[in-house]
């Protein structure tokens, strides 16, 4: 037998040599070489344009939110400015529109359209924290004069939060929400309630713990007490109901938010979807379809790039509270802030200090924040009624 049996041919001897042996089998090596390059090219083109596909298409399902952008850009000069680089203020604004699919099912279309929940989400500097906010939406604020969809101008008015969005969408409820803190909102989102079922539903559910059994037959709920799975049906009854789930408080409702966000939160972390293409892109599809974002954020590079910092940010720093509020003085049913301790926590975020957490019925109280999580050294920050997403636990 030949010593070169199974090893390949070696260089072409060139045009004269003969059509048989090596020659023949340098040929073939040589079409085996070429078919499997072109190949391989062929797999990274389909690979590639099946990548663009994908990223064109999530990035097409996002509403870009321009006409906020121009309104907002007309009131340049009264805005506040932000006053640390790489700090980020997000504005999450839950719609309760009854138009588009889905939606119709919660109500009738009355033709206005209110901001269901909103949050002003913190994130600070380094990432190493992140505090959302609830801002109640029958807080009485000061609304400034908005364009209204008809392109009238609204008259400024003293009123319930939530008519910000009523009047003028978007754009007024930034104003409203900078005007009332003091904080530049560099971002925001609007989600629909369809949109949040969704969601919820491309993670296969979300677990909460229930400290009792759910029987509300207003939030279409029926659940047990203990560690529950909700889909997005029930997610979306369990964080919308008032009237008869729990003591039918506003401030009620925004705690069964913000429990249900932190146990949102952890779920996302726990299952490494943001490193999962299998498990994240469902939720993208989801997401992307429901979400209007201001014009920078309304692509899947621009929510990407605004997601990664978050990704090693630890649960319990990540923390949701209440802005400090007590009954409006001339209605029970409205809200008023709490001064000055609604101006500290204000103050604290504008500033991209830390914010200390902690349940009502928990034994922590204010001390000293350690340099850790305070890039200025150790100080004193108060204390407000809140949670990390940590905290959703049943243990």
């Amino acid at each position: 037998m030949s010593d070169t049996a199974g090893k390949p041919p070696g260089p072409d001897p060139g045009p004269g040599a003969s059509a048989t042996g090596d020659g023949l089998a340098r040929r073939r090596w040589r079409r085996r070489l070429r078919n499997s390059a072109l190949g391989t090219a062929a797999l990274l083109v389909v690979a590639g344009g099946a990548g663009w596909a994908v990223y064109a298409k999530l990035s097409g399902n996002i509403t870009a939110d321009e006409a906020a952008a121009a309104e907002l850009a007309r009131y340049e000069r009264e805005r506040p400015t932000s006053l640390v680089r790489g700090a980020q203020n997000i504005l999450l604004i839950g719609s309760d529109t009854r138009a588009g699919d889905g939606n119709g099912a919660y109500g009738k279309d009355l033709g206005t359209e209110r901001s269901d929940t909103t949050i002003l989400l913190h994130l600070a500097a380094d990432r190493g924290s992140a505090t959302a906010v609830s801002l109640p939406r029958d807080l009485m604020v000061d609304i400034p004069a908005c364009r209204q969809p008809d392109g009238r101008r609204s008259d400024p008015v003293f009123a319930m939060f939530n008519q910000a969005f009523q009047v003028g969408g978007s754009a007024c409820t930034i104003r409203t929400v900078e005007r009332l803190t003091g904080i530049r909102v560099d971002h925001h989102m609007v989600l629909d309630f369809s949109g949040f079922k969704e969601m919820v539903d491309a993670l296969d559910g979300v677990q909460v713990c229930l400290r009792e059994p759910v029987d509300d037959k207003a939030a279409r709920l029926r659940l047990p007490a203990g560690k529950v799975t909700l889909d997005g049906e029930q997610a979306l009854g369990f964080v919308r109901a008032r009237e008869s789930l729990g003591n039918g408080s506003d401030t009620g409702r925004m705690e069964r938010q913000q429990r249900f966000l932190g146990a949102l939160v952890a779920k996302v972390r726990s299952e490494d979807v943001l490193l999962n293409p299998v498990k994240l892109y469902p939720l993208l599809d989801a997401a992307t379809s429901a979400l209007t974002t201001d014009p920078e954020l309304a692509s899947l590079r621009g929510l990407y790039q605004l997601a990664r910092g978050l990704r090693d940010t630890p649960t319990e720093r990540v923390r949701f509270l209440t802005v400090p509020r007590e009954s409006y003085v001339y209605d029970a049913n409205r809200d008023q802030l709490v001064e000055p301790e609604a101006e500290e926590l204000f103050a604290r975020l504008r500033a991209d200090r830390p914010v200390a957490v902690a349940e009502e019925n928990s034994q922590d109280v204010p001390g000293e924040v350690t340099g850790a999580d305070d890039p200025q050294g150790p100080s004193p920050a108060p204390t407000f009624s809140g949670r990390t997403a940590a905290d959703h636990s049943c243990g």
